[in-house]
C-alpha cells in the first residue's frame, strides 16, 4: 500500500520531507502521505535520562567511581535533525543508531566537565562535595558549545554515588572509625571531668556554707561576748558608784563622828565615865576601883573581898555564884 498514515504524540516533532524540502512540520501532526516520494523525521521532545559512570583520578592521585545520571530535552529539533538522523522507515523506526548515540555524546560531555572540577580536588573533598560537583558541571554543561549545536539544553546533572577503590575505602573507614572512637573517648573523659568538676563544685559549696556558718558562731559568741563586756562594765561602774557611795557615807560618819569627839579629846576617861550617863552605878564604879588596884598591884600587899561585895557584883551581872570562903579582913594598905 503506497498511502501512509502518521499520527506523532504531542511531545514529538515530525517533519515531512518530499522532494529535498519540508513540506509539513509540526508537534502532534496527524496526516496523510505518499510512501513513495516522502521521507519523515520524527524528533522526541519529551525529556529523557542518561545513566552514566565515571572512573576518574582526583589531585591526590587516588581513584573514584561518579555513577549518576544526566537529564536533557531536545530544545532546537531543527538542530537535532540537521545533524543527527532521525528518519524513520517503512515499519516506522529509526533507520539509523544517530538517536541512541545522542545520550552517549552528552554523557561523554559531562564527562570532560567532571573530570575537570575533580582533578581540582582530593578525595575527601570529592566524596563529601557532591553537590558542589553537581552545580559546576551543570553550569559548564549550560554554557557547553558543542551542546548548544546539538539544540539540546541539560535539566540536570546527579549524582548517584561517589565511591573510592575498596581498599581505600576500607582506610578511609578505619581512619574514621578511630577518629569516632576518639572522639567517644574524649567524651567520656569530658563527662568524667564534668563529674569531678561538679564534685569539686559541690565541696566548694558545702566549705562555704561550713565557713559561712562557723562565721556567724564566730559572730554570735562576738557578740555575747561583747554583751557580757557590756555587762561587767555597767557592774564595774555600779561597783565604783557603790564604791564611792560607801567612801562618801563613811567619810561622812567618820567626820561627823570626829566632829562629835573633839570637845572631849583632851579630856581624862576617868572624868568622861564619871560625867557620863552610867558614872553613878556602883557596880561601875567598883569595877573602877578593880581596874585603879589592878593599875598598883606593885603598891598592895595583900587584898582580902567580902562575900557580900561578891555576890552584889555576880549579882549585878546576872548570874548567881556560890558563897566564897570567908575573906580575911582587907589589908592595910602600906
Amino acid at each position: 500500500m503506497s498511502i501512509g498514515y502518521m499520527k506523532a504524540t504531542p511531545t514529538s516533532y515530525v517533519m515531512q520531507f518530499k522532494g529535498g524540502k519540508v513540506v509539513r512540520e509540526g508537534m502532534g501532526l496527524s496526516f496523510f502521505y505518499w510512501k513513495p516520494s516522502t521521507t519523515l523525521v520524527r524528533v522526541p521532545l519529551s525529556s529523557a535520562d542518561a545513566p552514566f559512570v565515571f572512573n576518574e583520578a582526583t589531585r591526590d592521585f587516588q581513584a573514584v567511581t561518579m555513577q549518576g545520571q544526566l537529564t536533557y530535552r531536545v530544545a532546537d529539533a531543527r538542530k537535532v535533525a540537521s545533524l543527527l538522523d532521525y528518519s524513520l522507515g517503512a515499519s516506522g523506526r529509526y533507520q539509523s543508531d544517530d538517536p541512541e548515540s545522542l545520550p552517549e555524546r552528552l554523557v561523554q560531555v559531562a564527562q570532560v566537565r567532571a573530570r575537570t572540577v575533580v582533578q581540582r580536588l582530593t578525595l575527601r573533598e570529592v566524596l563529601v562535595s557532591a553537590q558542589t560537583i553537581e552545580a559546576e558541571v551543570l553550569a559548564s554543561l549550560a554554557t557547553a558549545e558543542s551542546i548548544r549545536a546539538l539544540g539540546v539544553e541539560v535539566m540536570a546533572f546527579s549524582l548517584l554515588s561517589v565511591k573510592p577503590t575498596p581498599e581505600m575505602a576500607r582506610a578511609l573507614e578505619a581512619e574514621a572509625r578511630e577518629g569516632l572512637q576518639r572522639q567517644a573517648d574524649e567524651a567520656i573523659y569530658a563527662r568524667r571531668n564534668a563529674a569531678v568538676e561538679q564534685e569539686r563544685r559541690i565541696k566548694e559549696s558545702e566549705l562555704a556554707t561550713e565557713l559561712a556558718v562557723q562565721e556567724r558562731q564566730r559572730q554570735i559568741r562576738e557578740a555575747k561576748m561583747a554583751g557580757d563586756i557590756a555587762v561587767e562594765e555597767q557592774r564595774s561602774a555600779l561597783m565604783e558608784r557603790w564604791t564611792q557611795n560607801e567612801k562618801q557615807a563613811a567619810d561622812a560618819r567618820a567626820y561627823a563622828l570626829e566632829k562629835t569627839l573633839a570637845p572631849v579629846r583632851g579630856v581624862d576617861w576617868k572624868t568622861l565615865m564619871a560625867a557620863s550617863a552610867g558614872g553613878g552605878d556602883p557596880a561601875l564604879n567598883i569595877a573602877l576601883a578593880f581596874r585603879e588596884m589592878a593599875e598598883n598591884a606593885h603598891r598592895i600587899g595583900e587584898l582580902n573581898v567580902s562575900p557580900e561585895l561578891l555576890q552584889s557584883l555576880v549579882g549585878a551581872g546576872g548570874h548567881k555564884a556560890p558563897s566564897p570562903p570567908a575573906a580575911k579582913p582587907p589589908a592595910r594598905e602600906r
